[in-house]
């Protein structure tokens, strides 16, 4: 299957990678250990997988679609899904900044540290999300003048169906859980707004007035992962979207996430991500609405 090079968006965008989208079809199981990729991933999931992405376990509905950003961890656990197809796709041919006002995907599908990062679909909504990966598996061969333009509008149609479900799915759990999430939820706003500044799990359960102890069972019960882990997702996250959307240089991201060393905020990023800060600008690129 053929892969659909374009020119950059940006021209004055520096050490970006070339702007690419490919549909594939992949077998897990010669790939089981932790991967990672400089692309965008959607990947279309009939059966029920175990998988764990940024080393969080997780297990699939039937007829899922699995949201990966940029260097994410994924890997798939037994027993293994015998293949899966998957759309790959980098920032420069679509935006996902740029289109939220028409897909709302960034910090929904992509992006968010608290969610699941799949979407569970009917079987009427997966068909279709199928048939529109088989029109623009067809679009990619054909590589006509107006290809692009057709393949970005099935893209942004895959985004913006998953997108009204997601959301859907949210509320519904909020109205439900919002009082068994009591702890989470202050925990989140907490971390928000202290995440750059704050990163040890005390300083957050000092805040609600309990134990350490308690605070992290209890945030691994409603949000199913340690407040640790979070915090360091979180600063990771923001580091990504700093170099991502800015043209900050290394050294200014780390002093804007209150790292007094650039040398070991880079180690600090290469530690959670597998490459360094500038090792993902490079490959990633810097976004066309980049503030500068």
């Amino acid at each position: 299957m053929q892969a659909s090079i374009v020119q950059p968006q940006n021209e004055k965008q520096l050490n970006a990678v070339e702007s690419v989208i490919n549909i594939d079809s992949f077998n897990p199981q010669a790939h089981p250990n932790p991967e990672d990729s400089p692309l965008y991933q959607i990947i279309l999931l009939p059966d029920p997988v175990t998988i764990a992405v940024d080393f969080t376990p997780y297990k699939t509905s039937p007829h899922s679609l699995l949201f990966l950003s940029p260097y994410q961890h994924i890997e798939w656990k037994r027993p293994f899904p015998k293949s899966a197809f998957r759309i790959l796709f980098h920032g420069d041919f679509y935006c996902i900044e740029y289109h939220k006002a028409e897909v709302a995907c960034n910090g929904l599908l992509f992006n968010n540290i608290y969610l699941q990062p799949f979407v569970s679909l009917d079987s009427d909504t997966y068909l279709k999300i199928e048939q529109i990966v088989q029109e623009m598996n067809r679009e990619l061969d054909d590589s006509s003048h107006f290809s692009d333009a057709v393949i970005k509008s099935y893209l942004q149609l895959i985004l913006a169906l998953s997108s009204k479900v997601k959301k859907k799915h949210i509320d519904f759990v909020s109205l439900k859980s919002k009082a068994q999430m009591h702890e989470g939820s202050l925990f989140q706003e907490l971390l928000e707004a202290h995440f750059s500044d704050e990163k040890s799990v005390n300083f957050y359960a000092s805040q609600l007035n309990i134990s350490p102890e308690t605070f992290s069972k209890k945030i691994k019960t409603q949000l199913g992962k340690s407040p640790s882990t979070l915090i360091q997702e979180r600063v990771v996250l923001e580091s990504k979207k700093l170099l991502h959307l800015t043209y900050l240089s290394v050294k200014e991201v780390a002093l804007k996430l209150n790292f007094d060393d650039e040398h070991y905020f880079s180690r600090y990023f290469k530690k959670n991500v597998g490459v360094s800060p500038s090792e993902f600008r490079a490959q990633v690129g810097i976004s066309i609405v980049a503030s500068k």
